[in-house]
């Protein structure tokens, strides 16, 4: 009996596993549409940045699925949603991660500080050039905790339940309204998912 639930049990992570390989097999060949857009854009703008890290943004943010593709209104307008134009989104997106990226190098901290500076705001470069000029999850966390989510209303640490495979070795919450602590990394491992999976 207990050979026959293992088996049953296994057969069914192969289902899980294959429709997951699946989904993110059409995502990223969704995201990947918007590459001649990205590269069009980046030609046009002075910029440190890059087509790989812009695709993986686009992928975190929306998975290509929104017109606002990188989720790029509130940092043009401060409104969610304001922008309905997938290059207008992928340009303002480029202007606020350049930024970000310029003012990192200017105060001497690593690129990742920029790309998580791109969910919490510019403000958290000079945070972790106050604390190590380095971007880690412990920072991140704490701005999150201390900063973001008391900025926007949630004063007592609430948080809600966060499933994701990166968040299960670190805990699995985030602090309402306290933006995505794992930004960084999410940003970081969809990279590596893109280029594996462009290859297919």
């Amino acid at each position: 009996m207990m050979k026959r639930i293992i088996k049953i049990f296994f057969c069914l992570l192969l289902v899980f596993f294959i429709f997951k390989g699946y989904q993110i097999h059409r995502d990223v060949k969704q995201v990947m549409t918007y590459r001649t857009l990205v590269r069009e854009v980046l030609a046009e703008e002075d910029t440190g940045t890059n087509e790989d890290l812009i695709l993986a943004m686009i992928y975190t943010e929306t998975k290509g699925k929104e017109d606002d593709v990188m989720q790029a209104s509130e940092s043009a307008t401060g409104q969610t949603n304001s922008i309905t134009n997938n290059k207008e989104s992928i340009r303002q997106g480029i202007q606020t991660l350049s930024e970000n990226l310029r003012k990192a190098k200017e105060k001497g901290v690593d690129p990742w500080t920029a790309v998580q500076a791109y969910n919490f705001g510019q403000d958290y470069i000079e945070y972790v050039a106050k604390n190590g000029g380095k971007n880690s999850l412990e920072l991140a966390r704490k701005y999150s905790k201390e900063v973001v989510a008391p900025s926007l209303g949630n004063v007592t640490g609430k948080t809600y339940l966060y499933l994701h495979p990166i968040s299960f070795l670190h805990g699995s919450e985030l602090y309402v309204n306290g933006g995505n602590y794992y930004y960084s990394r999410l940003v970081e491992m969809n990279q590596f998912i893109m280029k594996l999976f462009s290859w297919f």
